[in-house]
């Protein structure tokens, strides 16, 4: 029979991996082929990325504009002997998803050359190839345990909690860039309803200066 001591210490011990799982999930990074980035694009200005991509890998490009004029940017998509994969002109947010059909360096543009006056903030996310096992299946000859499972999906639900959250960032960077913008249209709205009242008061006090003024009148004799 076993005693309640040794099986609470088995519980402290489990709790204890457990924790250590737990932290060492939290701890793991973005897989390695994934690049994020939040830059900024000039009016006029192009601005293009490279990555070199082994034939057969699927790749995800991602983006969205967050701030800046109507919040839209033109994307275009090249395979390494310059052929387009993917162009779109003015889009606010899009996700392409590709398998490169060859190797080589594959490049991607962002382009804000339609705009003369206003710059913008680009986010993308171009994730190559897929993320690697969290337990590899080399040199395995049983399934994974329960812990493990457990693990995994963990694991799994911790990568779509850092999706969301990235989305709800993105969402939160333009809902404020809206709300500074509707502001200073308001300011200045304001400020000149203030000055047409100020016009049209001095105006209007004119008007009536004028009509209480003293008119004077001339008379003028016609001689016989």
């Amino acid at each position: 029979m076993q005693r309640p001591g040794s099986a609470l210490r088995w519980a402290a011990a489990a709790g204890r991996w457990g924790c250590r799982l737990l932290v060492l999930l939290l701890l793991v990074p973005r897989p390695g082929g994934a690049s994020e980035i939040t830059f900024e694009l000039p009016d006029n200005a192009k601005q293009c990325f490279y990555e070199d991509i082994a034939q057969g890998t699927k790749c995800t490009l991602e983006f969205q504009v967050i701030t800046g004029g109507h919040y839209d940017v033109d994307c275009r998509l090249e395979d390494p002997d310059g052929k387009v994969l993917y162009k779109e002109m003015k889009k606010q947010y899009d996700s392409f998803t590709f398998t490169a059909s060859k190797n080589g360096t594959y490049k991607f543009c962002f382009s804000n050359e339609f705009s003369t006056f206003t710059h913008k903030t680009v986010y993308f996310d171009f994730q190559v190839g897929e993320d690697p096992p969290l337990f590899p299946s080399e040199n395995r000859v049983s399934a994974l345990t329960q812990m493990e499972s457990a693990c995994v999906s963990i694991h799994e639900a911790l990568k779509s909690v850092i999706d969301y959250q990235t989305h709800f960032r993105l969402r939160e960077a333009q809902g404020r860039s809206r709300a500074e913008d509707l502001n200073t249209r308001v300011a200045y709205w304001s400020v000149g309803e203030a000055l047409i009242l100020l016009v049209v008061s001095i105006g209007q006090v004119f008007l009536l200066k004028s009509f209480f003024s003293d008119k004077r009148t001339t008379t003028t004799r016609v001689g016989s």
